[in-house]
């Protein structure tokens, strides 16, 4: 895609994003629905991360060996011919990304400009997560690692960003139904950070 076709899908998510938010939501998931699509994610993860593609790329919906192979060349080619600049995360976007992924990145952005907790679904999301941090770094402030995806190169993206998962069961479905799982255990955490007595309150404290 172009810069500008780039920029337009940052913009879509920001501004869905934050339409959400103001009308009440006080955290945001993300999530994807495609085909293929595994294969940009691998891509961006390639050029930000520094992975090698043995690493990064792996085999999305369950392809055999020769199409791993064909999908690390494909991947591999993708990065020569468009030269992606890793210090530009737009430019990483435009020239190896896709627009859903462009609209996740813009969704975090929101989420981080509203100062809203944003729940990170699995490989795609991730990879948004990435072009995310590579405009605006403080963005890992507000991120919470759903899932981890049975794609080999997630930890290694959830790693660069310095996020621990939530639950890891083994799950490659995607569709923000890692994050959706996880909200469940954010919201009872800090229900219990809140609202447990501690020893003095429960009036226990000398027993």
């Amino acid at each position: 895609m172009s810069r500008q076709e780039a920029e337009k899908a940052l913009l879509i998510g920001f501004e869905q994003a934050s339409r959400l938010i103001e009308q009440g939501a006080d955290i945001l998931g993300t999530g994807d629905m495609g085909i293929g699509n595994t294969t940009p994610a691998a891509a961006i993860g390639t050029v930000l991360t520094g992975a090698s593609l043995a690493k990064m790329v792996g085999r999305g919906t369950g392809v055999d060996d020769a199409g791993l192979t064909r999908k690390r060349e494909v991947v591999r080619r993708g990065i020569e011919i468009n030269n992606p600049d890793p210090e530009d995360g737009l430019d990483v976007l435009a020239k190896v990304g896709g627009f859903e992924i462009g609209g996740i990145a813009g969704s975090i952005l929101a989420g981080a400009f509203q100062r809203r907790a944003v729940v990170i679904d699995g490989f795609i999301s991730t990879a948004g997560a990435l072009i995310a941090d590579a405009l605006c770094p403080a963005v890992k402030d507000y991120l919470f690692a759903g899932h981890c995806s049975e794609e080999p190169g997630h930890r290694i993206m959830l790693k660069h960003l310095g996020l621990d998962p939530i639950l890891d069961l083994g799950m490659r479905l995607g569709e923000g139904t890692g994050a959706a799982l996880a909200m469940g255990v954010i919201e009872s955490a800090a229900r219990m950070f809140k609202e447990v007595l501690t020893f003095e309150g429960a009036g226990v404290a000398n027993k």
